[in-house]
């Protein structure tokens, strides 16, 4: 038995769930709605305020779609109730961010400004000019763009200068080490 499948999902107070035919699962929260359409083979029970996930055999197929189902529906639950962000940092000389209307504005070592358009149920703000927090209440699409905001500059191995998550570590590389003698 899948770990992650078997635990049963609490829905909160001030979220809907709705389960319809062929698994079409609606979340209805205070911060927003998300859709979603699972696998038709896995059974999604509501009773009350718990959720269950089973499957319907042990099949290879079926056990790896079990833990997923049941993460993606609580994430959609966390979602809408909560949301999620993600943190970067921008670090290097002259390195900086800004936020115009609706677009992301990185200053990031090229001839050029980057931008980045705010896209569909993501929010951007820039608390500081090394900082971007991007939340959300679409998992995915939070780290997808974070993901693609980090890849404009990613951290170099040796100083560090680029842009990443908050909770990223580096290990900076030693530079040349011979030369004299």
């Amino acid at each position: 038995m899948s770990r992650i499948g078997k635990m049963p999902i609490t829905v909160p107070a001030g979220v809907e769930v709705t389960i319809e035919d062929g698994n079409l699962v609606t979340v209805k929260g205070p911060k927003g709605t998300l859709t979603s359409k699972f696998h038709h083979d896995m059974i999604i029970k509501q009773e009350g305020a718990v959720i269950t996930v089973s499957r319907p055999d042990e099949e290879h197929a079926h056990k790896s779609l079990h833990g997923l189902t049941r993460t993606l529906l609580h994430n959609m639950i966390v979602g809408v109730d909560k949301g999620f962000s993600k943190e970067l940092e921008v670090n290097g000389v002259g390195y900086r961010a800004a936020k115009e209307d609706k677009k992301l504005v990185l200053n990031v070592g090229y001839s050029h400004p980057v931008t980045m358009e705010e896209i569909d149920g993501i929010t951007i703000e820039v608390p500081a000019p090394n900082k971007i927090v991007i939340s959300g209440i679409d998992k995915q699409k939070v780290g997808q763009f974070a993901a693609n905001v980090r890849g404009k500059r990613p951290p170099e191995p040796y100083k560090g200068k680029g842009i990443k998550y908050s909770t990223e570590v580096l290990h900076l590389k030693e530079g040349k080490a011979g030369g004299k003698k």
